[in-house]
C-alpha cells in the first residue's frame, strides 16, 4: 500500500512541476525561449534539451538497462541553436512523455529493484527521487527566467505577492 502512495505521489509531483513549465513555455515568445541572460547561463531551450535528454535517457528501458544510455550526448544538450516555440514545446512533451509514461508502469514491487545510472546501482526509490530533485531545480529555473522576461505582465503561477491570506481563507471553506 505505501508502494503505491509513493508512485501516485510521485506522478502528482512530477505532473505539476511538467504543468509549471507548461504554463511558462505558453506564455513566452520563440525568441524568449531562446534568450540567455548574461554570463551564458543556460536559456530555456538549453534548459528543456537538457531535461528532455535527461528523461529520454534514464526512463527509456529503466528497469533493463543503464539509465546513461549510449545514444545521449549530454554534452550536446547545452549547445545553443536555433529551434521554434513548437520543436521547444515537442523536446518538452517528449521527455516527459517516457518519465510520466515509465513510472507510471511500475507497480510497488518494482521499487526495491536495482537500477544502473552511470554503472552506479540505485534502488528504484532513489532512482526517483533523483528525478524529483533534478526535475524541480530546472524547472524553478525556466519559471525564475519567464518571471524576468515578462516582468511586471507576469502572472503568479502559485500564490501572487500579497495573496497568501486570501489564498489560506479559500482553503478553509
Amino acid at each position: 500500500m505505501l508502494g503505491k502512495i509513493y508512485l501516485d505521489s510521485a506522478m502528482e509531483r512530477l505532473s505539476y512541476y511538467k504543468s509549471l513549465g507548461d504554463k511558462t513555455i505558453a506564455r513566452l515568445s520563440d525568441e524568449q525561449l531562446l534568450w540567455q541572460p548574461e554570463g551564458e547561463p543556460n536559456s530555456i531551450y538549453l534548459i528543456v534539451k537538457h531535461l528532455s535528454g535527461n528523461m529520454r535517457s534514464r526512463w527509456t528501458d529503466f528497469l533493463t538497462s543503464d539509465g546513461e544510455k549510449e545514444w545521449r550526448n549530454r554534452d550536446e544538450e547545452f549547445v545553443n541553436g536555433v529551434a521554434s516555440k513548437e520543436e521547444i514545446i515537442q523536446l518538452w512533451n517528449d521527455g516527459w512523455k517516457v518519465i510520466l509514461d515509465s513510472i507510471g508502469s511500475l507497480t510497488p514491487d518494482d521499487l526495491e529493484k536495482k537500477v544502473m545510472i552511470r554503472s552506479e546501482p540505485h534502488v528504484v526509490v532513489d532512482a526517483i527521487n533523483r528525478q524529483l530533485m533534478h526535475v524541480p531545480y530546472h524547472v524553478g529555473q525556466i519559471v525564475y527566467l519567464g518571471k524576468i522576461m515578462k516582468g511586471e505582465k507576469w502572472l503568479s503561477l502559485s500564490i501572487p505577492k500579497g495573496g497568501s491570506q486570501a489564498f489560506n481563507d479559500s482553503m478553509m471553506k
